[in-house]
C-alpha cells in the first residue's frame, strides 16, 4: 500500500483545511451555545463540493475517491463536527446508497439534488426501541398495489428538520423478518411527514438532530430502493460505508486536539518553561500522537479497501471503534493539557471533548463494531484478500 497521499488528495486535504479554518472556526463555539444549525456553512460547503464528493460527475457530484473524502472530512472535523456530520450523512449514507442502489430515475430526481447541496438527506433507521437492534422495526409500510402507507416514529435523525429527502427503513412483512424489511425514499413535504423539536444534546450541537412521525404518508411504489425486501441489506450496505465517514470524524477530533494541545504547549508556561518542555506534558502529546497516526493508518486502509472494491466491512469497524475511543482519549487529555482554560469554552477543546462522545454511539456503537469483528475474527475473515 502507499502511504502517500496523491497531488489530487493533498488538494483537498488542504482546500477542507483552509475553509474549516476561515469559514468554521470563527462562529464555531456561537453556534454551539445557541444549537445553530450552519445553514450559511453548509451552503459554503455545497459551493466547494463537499456535500457529494464521491458521486459521479454525471449526476452533479466530484468524482471523488474515498481517501478524499476521508481526509476532508478529518480537516472540518478538526473545527466543526456539526458540520462533519451534515457532511458524512449526505455522502456515506444518503448520495452513496442512492447512487449504488437506487434506479435510474431515482437518481436522476433525487440524486442530482442532494450531491450539490440543493437539498439535504437523512438516513432514518433508529426507533425509540430500534437503535443497535437494526430488525426491530416498527416503522410500517403496508403494500398498498402501487403506493405503500408508511407509519412510524423514527429517532436521533441528523438533518431531521432541515433535509428534503429522507431515505426510510420499514417493515412491510412481519412474518418474513428482517427479510421483509424495505427502505424508502421520502420527499419530507408530503403529507403526514411531521418533524418533531430539535434535541437538546450534549455534543454536535448545532447539528439539527430530530424525532420524526410519519403518519399515513403515501410513498410511490417507485420510491421504494431495490427489489422487495432488499431495505434491511440496504441499511447494512450503506452504514459499513458510513462507518468510515465517522472514524474519519472521530479522527479529527483526536488530531485536533493533538493539534491545539501543542500550539497551547508551547506558548502556556509553568516554572519558568513553556509546559511544553515538561516530561508530563511532552509524554501526553507523545501518547496523543501516537494514537492518532494509528487511528489514521486505520482509517485510511478502510477508505483504500473501499476504493478498490475489497471487503472493507472488518475494517470500517475497526478503524470506527479504534478511531472514536482515540477521539475521546485525545480530547480528555487535550482538556488537561490546557488545564482550567481547557474546562472553558474559548479554547475549543472542551467542545471537542463533548463532540467525541457521539463516535462511540452513533452508526453502531462501539458494542456493534466489536461484535462485527469479532464474528469476522472466528470466521477467519478479518483480513480480506489484497
Amino acid at each position: 500500500m502507499d502511504f502517500k497521499l496523491t497531488e489530487e488528495q493533498l488538494a483537498v486535504k488542504e482546500a477542507a483545511r483552509e475553509f474549516a479554518q476561515k469559514e468554521l472556526k470563527p462562529g464555531a463555539i456561537e453556534r454551539d451555545n445557541h444549537m445553530s444549525y450552519p445553514k450559511e456553512q453548509v451552503r459554503k460547503m455545497a459551493e466547494l463540493g463537499f456535500l457529494g464528493m464521491m458521486v459521479s460527475p454525471e449526476y452533479g457530484g466530484g468524482g471523488m475517491d474515498t481517501v478524499s473524502y476521508v481526509v476532508a472530512m478529518e480537516e472540518i472535523s478538526k473545527i466543526d463536527n456539526s458540520c462533519s456530520v451534515i457532511m458524512s450523512v449526505n455522502n456515506s449514507l444518503v448520495c452513496w446508497g442512492l447512487e449504488t442502489y437506487g434506479t435510474e430515475a431515482q437518481k436522476q430526481e433525487y440524486l442530482t439534488k442532494l450531491c450539490t447541496g440543493e437539498w439535504i438527506g437523512a438516513f432514518c433507521l433508529s426507533e425509540p426501541e430500534a437503535g443497535s437492534d437494526a430488525t426491530s422495526q416498527r416503522t410500517t409500510a403496508i403494500d398498498m398495489g402501487d403506493h405503500y402507507i408508511l407509519n412510524g416514529t423514527k429517532n436521533w435523525i441528523t438533518n431531521g428538520g432541515t433535509s428534503r429527502v429522507h431515505l426510510v427503513i420499514a417493515q412491510t412483512d412481519v412474518e418474513k423478518g428482517h427479510r421483509g424489511i424495505n427502505a424508502f425514499i421520502v420527499d419530507t413535504q408530503w403529507q403526514g411527514v411531521v418533524i418533531g423539536a430539535k434535541e437538546d444534546k450534549l455534543g454536535i450541537r448545532a447539528s439539527d438532530t430530530h424525532t420524526i412521525m410519519y403518519n399515513d404518508v403515501k410513498v410511490p411504489k417507485e420510491n421504494r430502493i431495490g427489489e422487495d425486501g432488499f431495505g434491511f441489506k440496504f441499511a447494512m450496505k450503506v452504514l459499513s460505508g458510513g462507518r468510515i465517514g465517522i472514524a474519519a470524524q472521530a479522527l479529527g477530533i483526536g488530531a485536533g486536539s493533538l493539534e491545539l494541545s501543542v500550539a497551547y504547549s508551547k506558548e502556556r508556561e509553568a516554572f519558568g518553561k513553556p509546559i511544553s518542555q515538561h516530561q508530563a506534558i511532552a509524554f501526553k502529546l507523545a501518547d496523543m500522537a501516537n494514537e492518532v497516526e494509528a487511528a489514521r493508518l486505520l482509517v485510511y486502509r478502510a477508505a483504500w479497501l473501499k476504493d478498490q472494491g475489497k471487503d472493507y466491512v472488518s475494517a470500517a469497524s475497526m478503524a470506527k471503534v479504534f478511531a472514536s475511543e482515540v477521539a475521546m482519549r485525545s480530547a480528555v487529555e487535550a482538556v488537561q493539557v490546557h488545564g482550567g482554560y481547557g474546562f472553558v469554552k474559548e479554547y475549543h477543546v472542551e467542545r471537542l471533548m463533548r463532540d467525541a462522545k457521539i463516535t462511540q454511539i452513533y452508526e453502531g456503537t462501539s458494542e456493534i463494531q466489536r461484535l462485527v469483528i469479532s464474528r469476522n475474527v472466528l470466521n477467519g475473515e478479518l483480513y480480506p484478500e489484497y
